[in-house]
């Protein structure tokens, strides 16, 4: 599955854009903190960046530049800035293209998809994620280990993806909740220790132990 990372201030867009990135099968990295995000993007390694003009410290300009000097990640500007030296100074920094809002949804996710089969030509599918024995099929919503597979729920496929996307980092309780509300897949406190249960109990029937921790006042760890 291919990871977008949304660089926007307006928390509203991020939300509206992550939702239709993610009802077409996309996995979102949202930006949250502006200070940094060029280093964000390098421990990230996202596959695409959505990547606005008129941010809170830096600008998309100088961010795209310095992302190029290390990374050919694709990059689209998504802005309102809509004159023709916006859109040059766009391409010519290292943006791969230039969208304006307000945009048609259509468009992006055509112009998104272009991109990464371009960028990705030799990928056969982003959509199996293996780690440490396991293997997690997006499109069935199955996980298998020596071809014992079993069925997932879709809180339980969302909550591992999300986990799996953040392998070697503690994820919060209340960063899976975030994930899963903007997912428009409601869970409470109560839900989220069920669906982490289950998720354990299945990877431990495909004969994988210990594969989520809990660091306890923290969170969880792949």
């Amino acid at each position: 599955m291919f990871n977008i990372m949304i660089i926007d201030d307006n928390e509203q867009l991020q939300n509206e854009i992550e939702n239709v990135l993610i009802n077409n099968r996309y996995s979102v990295t949202k930006v949250k903190e502006f200070n940094n995000i060029p280093e964000l993007v390098r421990s990230s390694n996202p596959h695409l960046i959505l990547l606005d003009i008129n941010l809170p410290q830096d600008d998309g300009f100088k961010i795209c530049t310095e992302i190029r000097s290390f990374s050919k990640i694709p990059v689209i500007f998504v802005t309102s800035r809509n004159t023709n030296i916006d859109e040059l100074m766009g391409i010519t920094l290292g943006g791969d293209d230039f969208i304006t809002k307000p945009y048609n949804t259509q468009i992006l996710l055509a112009r998104i998809s272009s991109l990464l089969k371009r960028a990705y030509p030799e990928n056969k599918s982003m959509d199996i994620i293996e780690y440490n024995g396991l293997k997690l099929n997006i499109l069935s919503s199955t996980i298998e280990n020596n071809r014992n597979v079993v069925e997932l729920t879709k809180n339980e496929l969302k909550i591992l993806h999300y986990l799996l996307n953040n392998k070697g980092k503690i994820v919060s309780r209340v960063d899976i909740m975030e994930y899963l509300w903007d997912s428009s897949l409601f869970v409470n406190d109560n839900t989220l220790t069920v669906n982490i249960t289950r998720i354990r109990n299945k990877v431990e029937e495909i004969g994988i132990s210990d594969f989520i921790k809990t660091k306890r006042g923290q969170g969880y760890i792949i």
